[in-house]
């Protein structure tokens, strides 16, 4: 494994959520433990986001998010489908749910995807990198066909694909969440065709899932890094560089009513998991580690 060379993107997700959480990423970006960001342009923070990201040269993406808060495509805000009965998205379940009964509206997935495309351009004066999606929507069945669509007109050439090795040998992952993960492991297998056919990329692995909140530590990181270099997919090279993304969820709990994407902010928004993701990320014998491995943090434009 010498002569491998590791590129490692720490994505900080929700960026714009509060300003709490903004600062707690900024923070990991200026200690060098987090190197790109993907930003909720639909977040009570978006615009804060933005200027932080401008001010520090921070790498930014799109955390495209179809199932919180509020849409901020104008013409759905009323009335969509995308809607529930109180006027916000569904809900990560309730997405999901919405979906399987046929009850979305996939012009209206379209015409809302594309409004946060150029509601981050009008942010960031850029077009995203990269363009992922909250609580990974991004990948379900018939959501992945117009996700693809919508990066391939923009011309943006990275998302993220959330299949992670080893998560099936993580039994502290409770029960009804490993369902969860195991479900969107699968909806990623199905989208890799979809994805590949619009000519979009991702990075060779990919590791979060079994990293977040109160899972995640030093050891929990460094193992997860060390097996998924060991047992790299066969579309990674056998030598040469081989590329990782991290998904993290640092930040400053959130305290109500401030933040969230329109309804103010959810439980682990507000819980202690997200400071204990930004103390973990940022002590030192993580940032060594990297180093004795022949890690580099980059983002998604230095690939």
């Amino acid at each position: 494994l010498r002569m491998l060379q590791v590129k490692l993107i720490i994505t900080g997700d929700d960026f714009g959520y509060c300003p709490r959480r903004n600062q707690g990423i900024v923070d990991c970006f200026l200690a060098g433990a987090v190197s790109n960001v993907s930003l909720l342009v639909n977040g009570s923070a978006a615009a804060d986001a933005a200027e932080l990201a401008r001010r520090y040269n921070i790498p930014i993406g799109l955390h495209a998010n179809l199932s919180e808060g509020s849409p901020v495509c104008e013409v759905l805000k009323t009335n969509s489908s995308l809607l529930n009965q109180h006027g916000f998205f569904h809900g990560k379940m309730g997405f999901r749910t919405a979906l399987s009964k046929g009850l979305l509206k996939m012009s209206e997935v379209k015409q809302e995807l594309k409004a946060q495309v150029e509601l981050f351009r009008e942010l960031t004066g850029h077009l995203p990198p990269h363009m992922d999606g909250h609580q990974h929507v991004h990948v379900l069945p018939e959501v992945r066909n117009v996700f693809a669509e919508v990066l391939e007109e923009y011309g943006i050439k990275y998302t993220r694909v959330p299949i992670e090795p080893g998560l099936h040998n993580c039994d502290w992952i409770p029960p009804s969440l490993m369902d969860f993960y195991l479900g969107v492991e699968e909806d990623s297998f199905n989208t890799v065709d979809v994805f590949t056919k619009h000519g979009i990329r991702w990075a060779d692995i990919y590791i979060g899932l079994s990293t977040m909140g109160r899972n995640m530590s030093v050891s929990s990181i460094q193992s997860a890094i060390d097996s998924a270099v060991l047992q790299r997919p066969p579309r990674a090279p056998q030598s040469g560089t081989v590329t990782i993304e991290l998904m993290v969820h640092p930040g400053y709990p959130s305290v109500p009513p401030v933040g969230g994407c329109g309804e103010g902010p959810d439980d682990f928004s507000q819980s202690w998991e997200r400071l204990h993701e930004l103390q973990t990320l940022i002590k030192p014998e993580l940032q060594s580690h990297y180093k004795s491995r022949n890690i580099q943090l980059c983002s998604f434009k230095d690939l």
